[in-house]
């Protein structure tokens, strides 16, 4: 395992090292001390490594990440995960704002809990909250699955589109064109196989479906009190 102390060595240093294994890994396990909530720490991975971050991270944390599997051994502001594509991101505190904004796949997973708009226009990341997430979560979210173990707030899911949301807990209010649909076999199924991903052990049949209504997908007159 080879390790980069942030106290030492720059950001920049640390993320050229980081992706100079794309072309070839070489090293596959990496562990990073004293973040000290620095921003964009391991941000554009583009190989299967192993990233251990020993503390805080600040802004963009993994940002773009393809194939790598990254672990934060605590807080993570603004952006964990923004715009990733594959891999793995695992939070084991509380996550700021915006976690997994614009994410195209990969597993994006919050042990604590996470602020306002998680998962804003996800386009296909699976995001797995142990705790509770803020207002506008899910916001003109396209694709993907949002996991929330705990409590929602405000405008869950406003504008959606085809993302499947799935809440154990209580949702203070629904956003437009946001609704409670019917929990089939199939929806059990797929939660079962996200909790046996992110390793959270939970019971599928405790949690609630929620969807697009699928009413603000083309302008209609009569809906645009709602637009």
């Amino acid at each position: 395992m080879r390790t980069i102390d942030i106290t030492s060595q720059s950001v920049r240093d640390l993320n050229q090292a980081l992706h100079d294994q794309a072309p070839e890994c070489t090293e596959r396990e990496w562990k990073v001390l004293n973040p000290a909530g620095k921003h964009n720490i391991a941000c554009g991975l583009d190989q299967n490594l192993s990233v251990d971050i020993m503390g805080h991270t600040g802004y963009f944390c993994g940002g773009m990440n393809k194939k790598a599997h990254l672990v934060i051994h605590g807080n993570a502001g603004q952006g964990v995960g923004e715009n990733m594509m594959s891999g793995s991101i695992r939070v084991k505190g509380d996550a700021s704002q915006a976690a997994g904004a614009t994410a195209h796949g990969g597993l994006l997973v919050i042990e604590g809990n996470a602020g306002a708009r998680c998962g804003i226009s996800m386009k296909g990341v699976d995001i797995v909250v142990k705790g509770n997430v803020g207002h506008m979560s899910c916001f003109m979210g396209q694709a993907g699955h949002l996991v929330v173990c705990g409590d929602a707030g405000d405008a869950l899911g406003d504008s959606l589109y085809e993302v499947q949301i799935f809440v154990k807990g209580n949702v203070k209010s629904l956003g437009a064109d946001c609704i409670e649909k019917e929990m089939r076999a199939e929806h059990l199924q797929t939660l079962k196989e996200l909790f046996n991903r992110s390793g959270i052990d939970e019971e599928p049949e405790a949690f609630k479906r929620y969807g697009s209504a699928r009413n603000l997908y083309n302008f209609k007159v009569d809906n645009a009190s709602a637009y």
